[in-house]
């Protein structure tokens, strides 16, 4: 059994970091190449040198991020990274020239060229090192509050989300018990008035509710599914009113699979059959059209019933639910329209944006 792979404190981590180092290493370099062309001992003994000191400078930087955890509240931490570095480099400075002093040669400060060496080195460290170190600071600053904002916009962005779902959710309850108590008065009214198709069409209604009312919770459902249901949905009706009732459904198999809000259509169809088709003796037929054009779905539900009435106000229950579903679903690319129709009934038009249910 392979063993657990050991945690990588997160000082190290930071200290390791490929962009931190890959920038010391950059800067360290072209200095040392820079000041190489006064250097007594050569190109690569200077570039040793500056990489070795921007790296430990590197490492106390880091170092001193996360050590000591807490800190006396008059000493800030960045003041304490910045002293450090400072303080680090004389010390590998003077570390690196005793390492490099031959045995038995005299000390590095009491030869004149190693000193010159020494001097620049220190000196350039002195004043360049806080500065860097400084400047790492601040970038650090401006990424942690990039990356604060963005959390922050996540977290607003999740707190509406689950908000549109809570309020679909809500819309949705409202449609299930608006359209149950409407077919269930269908069968009332069938029952009160003796009629023997009254147990034809409870059967059909419950064989139409085990496949409906699952579906009613879902967030979401294809136009395919809907079509199914409208399909039941109007069998069911016609059992009631067998002389009354036609309808026609047509659909682009293109269209099938796109995305919609849980009875969209069954809405449309069910408020065709209340407000066109119930008021006239004659009853009328309906027509069901879904058409893809392209990135965008076209939905059609047109009667020939008793039409818009003069008393009417608005779109009434249904539709107006119908309409805050599309909206919270696709929001400004969906619409919803009624209009009168020649010579008479009613066609509802459903617009909204073709996307494709996730499987």
């Amino acid at each position: 059994m392979p063993s657990a792979a050991l945690p990588v404190p997160r000082g190290l981590a930071l200290a390791f970091n490929w962009k931190r180092v890959t920038f010391t290493l950059l800067f360290s370099l072209s200095w040392g190449a820079l000041f190489s062309l006064g250097w007594n001992s050569g190109f690569w003994s200077a570039v040793e040198r500056f990489v070795g000191v921007g790296l430990a400078a590197m490492m106390v930087f880091s170092l001193f991020e996360q050590w000591p955890k807490r800190l006396p509240r008059w000493l800030p931490r960045w003041v304490l990274q910045v002293a450090a570095v400072a303080a680090c480099v004389p010390v590998v400075t003077v570390t690196m020239w005793i390492w490099s002093t031959k045995p038995g040669a005299p000390p590095f400060w009491e030869v004149e060229e190693r000193m010159v060496g020494f001097g620049t080195l220190t000196g350039f460290g002195l004043f360049m090192a806080p500065w860097v170190a400084l400047g790492a600071l601040v970038r650090q600053k401006e990424a942690l509050a990039r990356e604060r904002a963005l959390a922050l916009e996540l977290a607003q962005s999740e707190m509406d989300r689950q908000a549109l779902d809570a309020r679909l959710n809500l819309l949705q309850a409202q449609v299930a018990p608006h359209f149950l108590f409407n077919t269930l008065a269908n069968v009332q009214a069938l029952v009160d008035s003796g009629s023997p198709k009254a147990s034809e069409v409870l059967r059909s209604l419950i064989a139409y509710l085990r496949a409906a009312v699952p579906r009613l919770n879902e967030a979401a459902t294809t136009l395919g599914q809907e079509l199914e249901l409208v399909r039941a949905y109007l069998e069911l009706m016609r059992t009631r009113m067998p002389d009354r009732l036609r309808f026609e459904l047509k659909a682009d198999d293109s269209a099938l699979g796109l995305r919609c809000p849980p009875m969209t259509l069954l809405t449309l169809v069910e408020n065709a059959i209340r407000h066109g088709i119930d008021p006239t003796e004659e009853g009328g037929r309906i027509e069901v059209e879904i058409r893809r054009l392209e990135d965008r779905c076209r939905v059609v539900v047109s009667d020939d019933g008793a039409g818009l009435q003069a008393t009417d106000r608005g779109l009434g229950t249904g539709l107006a639910a119908l309409r805050e579903r599309l909206e919270l679903v696709f929001g400004a690319a969906a619409s919803l329209t009624v209009r009168s129709r020649e010579p008479r009934g009613v066609v509802a038009i459903v617009q909204f944006p073709a996307l494709m249910e996730a499987r």
